[in-house]
């Protein structure tokens, strides 16, 4: 697997909310900060994130009978949140942090503008974007995908709990299920795997973005990455 310099981090809003299974739980959420920071110890990644918001809204699921788009704002407003908290997180444990919004809130997060995050990731800062792309009907994978592009990051790596890459079928309920060590993304797309929405690896597709689908809290993973060691499931053109 190639050594890349600039990475974004794709995480679960769930990462942050402990036995609970809802909202934040601060000893959680500053383990994961902690996994992080030691992760970054001793290597020139630079680091961008989005996380998603899953662990207060989910619009399909909460907004059952309201307006589509007011449902998927309302998730938006959710990663803000989930990414104050990880700064907050990231910041105790002495890894300089900023959060960026695509939705503008200046008091509680910087706007998000492209050259300032890139300046922000050169400086040796952890930027966390918020509040989606901005507009509804987009998924974080999505945001994933086009911030990674957008700061001209190399690869996405997209973190899992108790998966360790992408499988042909559902681990947790098939026994048998085999694991990909490779795959491309038309082979992704062509076989229904479900490693992201279809807007999301399209875009990977289109662009030759590489993807790592891996257990980020199986110990010492997300530092192997960052040495470029082989990890969980390489997605590539």
């Amino acid at each position: 697997m190639p050594m890349f310099k600039r990475v974004l981090l794709k995480l679960s809003g769930e990462f942050l909310a402990g036995e609970e299974g809802f909202g934040i739980s601060p000893d959680t959420t500053a383990r994961l900060a902690r996994l992080i920071s030691t992760s970054l110890e001793g290597s020139d990644v630079e680091l961008a994130i989005v996380i998603g918001g899953g662990n207060f809204w989910r619009g399909a699921r909460n907004g059952v009978g309201m307006d589509p788009a007011t449902a998927d704002y309302i998730g938006m407003l959710g990663t803000v949140m989930n990414a104050m908290a990880l700064q907050d997180a990231m910041e105790t444990a002495g890894r300089p942090t900023r959060v960026m919004s695509a939705i503008p809130m200046a008091a509680v997060a910087e706007p998000y503008i492209r050259r300032r995050a890139m300046r922000h990731l050169e400086k040796g800062r952890v930027v966390i974007f918020g509040g989606g792309n901005g507009a509804p009907f987009f998924t974080t994978d999505t945001t994933s995908t086009l911030r990674a592009l957008e700061i001209g990051a190399e690869v996405v790596l997209m973190a899992k709990n108790k998966v360790d890459g992408v499988y042909d079928s559902d681990p947790q309920k098939n026994p048998g299920a085999v694991k990909y060590d490779t795959l491309t993304h038309h082979e992704v797309v062509e076989r229904r795997l479900a490693v992201m929405d279809a807007t999301a690896i399209t875009l990977c597709m289109d662009k030759g973005l590489p993807i790592v689908v891996f257990d980020l809290f199986e110990p010492g993973n997300l530092e192997r990455l960052f040495r470029g060691e082989r990890v969980g499931t390489l997605i590539q053109s």
